[in-house]
């Protein structure tokens, strides 16, 4: 057998090393126009690029000629344009990219939001064909509409309707937790009027804006800055003629006998742990305004229980509650028993008998 001569083995080595060479431009070449096509995609150009395979062959052909090299660079070509498909369909739908925990995800949410949607048409139908069965039933006004009746009622109330004034000028007598308590009575006290068919005009008077007490009732009552009520600095004796002012306090000698509408009735705004005697009734006297109580002794009686406790002392929304009661129903034994609960130790005369 005839070996090889020495220069045909060193050519045919350095043949090898040219293909190996040529392959390794090609790859990071192919790899540049990839990256060039995808910036062509995102930016939108609509010029036509000039193929590739050509240039490729162009730069092959003038480096090493035609021997064997078209066919190599052909399986290139296949696996790069299939490279450049797949990164199309990627960019083209992103749900590629999504796993399928986040399919499963999204297709659990399109299944709520269907069923919603549904369950709020049945239950348009189902109003629907109620209103056609019942058509002298009144249909259920929708909360836009309850919002603007009760807004209309509350400015009606401050031309028309009787007025409530809760003197807050004696905040400087109570500690923080009692301030946090009368914030609550007031949010309370507001939220009864608003339901009340008669709603009161309601004022809030000795009321100043960087006192603790409107610290509190912004940082206790949600909206408070909207309330539809008159906030004033000045007190209500200055407010008012004295002659139209009545200061519900229990010390009074006087039982509230009705509810006159050309009257301004005044609750104390005092939550007192310490029980202080008379505060309201002695500041009451010093004006020379009327006062009157609640007939809670003229209605009820005491009832016996194991505390042996007995208090005609009630919250500035307790007593509203009495007093919006009697407007509407000018009935004080119930009046009474929406206010006073039982364990102020009264109860009503007719349950005893």
């Amino acid at each position: 057998m005839q070996r090889p001569s020495r220069g045909k083995v060193f050519g045919m080595f350095e043949e090898q090393q040219t293909d190996h060479r040529v392959q390794r431009k090609l790859k990071v070449w192919l790899k540049g126009q990839r990256t060039k096509h995808m910036d062509w995609k995102l930016e939108g150009s609509t010029q036509k690029a000039e193929s590739p395979v050509q240039q490729g062959q162009e730069g092959i052909l003038e480096e090493t000629g035609e021997d064997g090299l078209p066919e190599a660079f052909q399986l290139l070509q296949i696996d790069a344009e299939g490279e450049c498909q797949e990164g199309e369909t990627l960019a083209a739908g992103s749900t590629a990219w999504c796993s399928k925990n986040v399919q499963r995800k999204q297709r659990h949410w399109e299944k709520i939001v269907a069923a919603k949607k549904s369950k709020r048409k049945q239950e348009k139908e189902r109003r629907k064909a109620s209103r056609a069965e019942n058509p002298g039933i009144c249909p259920q006004h929708s909360k836009r509409f309850l919002k603007a009746l009760t807004k209309e009622k509350l400015l009606e109330a401050k031309h028309s309707g009787p007025r409530l004034c809760i003197d807050l000028s004696m905040s400087h007598h109570m500690s923080k937790k009692e301030l946090s308590r009368l914030a609550g009575q007031i949010r309370r006290l507001y939220g009864s009027n608003k339901k009340a068919d008669r709603p009161f005009w309601i004022c809030l008077t000795g009321f100043t804006t960087d006192s603790p007490i409107y610290e509190e009732c912004l940082r206790m009552n949600d909206g408070f800055s909207s309330y539809l009520l008159d906030i004033t600095e000045e007190d209500c004796f200055s407010l008012f003629p004295l002659e139209t002012l009545v200061y519900l306090t229990p010390d009074s000698e006087h039982a509230l006998e009705d509810v006159d509408l050309n009257k301004v009735y005044i609750l104390g705004g005092l939550v007192d742990e310490s029980i202080q005697k008379k505060v309201t009734f002695q500041k009451a006297r010093e004006y020379c305004v009327k006062t009157a109580r609640l007939p809670i002794q003229e209605y009820m009686v005491r009832n016996h229980n194991g505390k042996n406790y007995h208090s005609e002392i009630l919250a500035i929304n307790q007593v509203f509650d009495i007093l919006s009661t009697y407007l509407e129903t000018h009935n004080w034994p119930e009046a009474l028993k929406k206010g006073v609960s039982s364990g102020k130790g009264y109860i009503l005369r007719n349950s005893v008998e």
